[in-house]
């Protein structure tokens, strides 16, 4: 697999997650979801959900399987979040490993191309669901209100190299086809 498709998401949402709809789902065909936490579900260092995502993960729970995989090592703060969504969760994922992935696939028992990855990262979250041959999203980070003027250094380097790898991360209207 060479690195633009590596690094080129199937789908690219304008917005948050949030924008991520049951129409959408089903129009692709996923019957589940593996969801990245930080900046993708809730800002960095804030251990809840919000009401607004919680009304969102019962309306897309009605049509796809939801599980977490998150990098980050904190038992507390992830436990917490996924608690409060009532969804199953995986630590430590070192994305773009697949190892923690494959246990969430292996949770839902769904074949792999029927489950999306969604993130806010190429780096983590793109590369590790085009490894695995899953259906990629990328979404816009969501970002803590008193840090939303900062810039984004590490996702906009991301980009930048993506880029010049030959992925194009503009949002699109279709789907593009995996080899």
């Amino acid at each position: 697999m060479t690195w633009n498709n590596l690094l080129q998401p199937d789908l690219i949402l304008e917005g948050s997650i949030l924008n991520l709809t049951p129409d959408i789902i089903q129009r692709y065909g996923l019957k589940g979801l593996v969801l990245d936490v930080d900046e993708t579900l809730v800002p960095m260092r804030i251990g809840v959900a919000s009401a607004e995502l919680q009304s969102w993960v019962e309306q897309i729970r009605a049509c796809a399987s939801l599980c977490l995989v998150s990098n980050n090592l904190s038992e507390a703060r992830i436990g917490r979040i996924a608690r409060s969504l009532n969804l199953p969760y995986y630590l430590g994922a070192a994305k773009p490993s697949r190892r923690k992935i494959r246990a969430a696939l292996k949770s839902m028992n769904l074949p792999v191309h029927q489950v999306g990855m969604v993130g806010d990262r190429l780096f983590t979250d793109v590369i590790a669901g085009n490894r695995l041959g899953m259906f990629t999203i990328l979404v816009e980070p969501i970002v803590h209100p008193d840090a939303a003027l900062r810039s984004h250094p590490i996702r906009n380097f991301e980009v930048w190299i993506s880029e010049i790898l030959g992925a194009s991360i503009t949002p699109r209207k279709t789907k593009i086809h995996k080899p």
